[in-house]
């Protein structure tokens, strides 16, 4: 009988919101989660919940993705286990306090340019062999388009400087892969967009498990 090789994602941002959804998504479906975000609490229940739908296991990596070593180390351990990750859907982000441009404070601007931009490319020098290492292997950026929107200088900056960054990655990989895609979900009840939107009516914003679901029936998966 032929065993069937064990499909890998690296989810990011995976405690909550679309990482999270994504992840129980692709879990319940039979694929190795590797689950990457700072909150201990929410991989638990992440791993809760794939487990309880009868998916494997995870594997847990608590890490900021402005952890440089730490994500080296990571890195190396999946080529150990692994040899190659299939599929990375990159969805952390920060979400500096709005103001106005002349007003960001250095320590924001300073924590998104590491987690929005310098985050994104530590992911796509790292995970490049490990994706390629892959048959098919493929890297989604989730986007959030904010340029140019009064008081979300130092958000859209960086957000959008992430996205050109996968952009052209995606352009120079089209022909030898691994296969690159930027996703833009509609608005969402997360904790991300009320910082942005504190008085908003959560009720009408789209589920973050059916934008999962959308991103996942995009790939073809």
């Amino acid at each position: 009988m032929t065993v069937e090789p064990e499909r890998i994602a690296l989810v990011t941002g995976a405690s909550r919101g679309l990482g999270y959804a994504v992840a129980a998504r692709l879990g319940a479906a039979g694929w190795h989660v590797v689950a990457m975000a700072r909150t201990v609490g929410g991989l638990e229940d992440l791993a809760d919940c794939i487990e309880a739908s009868g998916g494997p296991t995870p594997t847990l990596v608590p890490l900021s993705i402005t952890d440089e070593g730490g994500l080296q180390r990571m890195c190396l351990a999946l080529h150990q286990r692994w040899g190659h990750v299939d599929l990375v859907v990159h969805c952390a982000a920060d979400a500096p306090p709005l103001s106005p441009a002349p007003h960001v404070a250095d320590k924001d601007f300073d924590r998104a340019v590491d987690v929005n931009l310098r985050g994104t490319r530590l992911m796509v020098t790292m995970l490049q062999p490990l994706l390629s290492a892959a048959e098919g292997g493929r890297f989604v950026h989730i986007t959030d388009d904010r340029s140019g929107h009064p008081f979300f200088g130092a958000y859209g900056a960086t957000k959008e400087a992430g996205s050109t960054f996968v952009r052209s990655w995606a352009d120079e990989t089209r022909q030898i892969g691994p296969e690159v895609t930027l996703f833009h979900p509609r608005p969402m009840p997360t904790a991300l967009r009320a910082r942005f939107y504190p008085g908003e009516n959560r009720a009408e914003l789209t589920g973050c498990d059916t934008e999962a679901a959308r991103l996942i029936a995009d790939l073809g998966l």
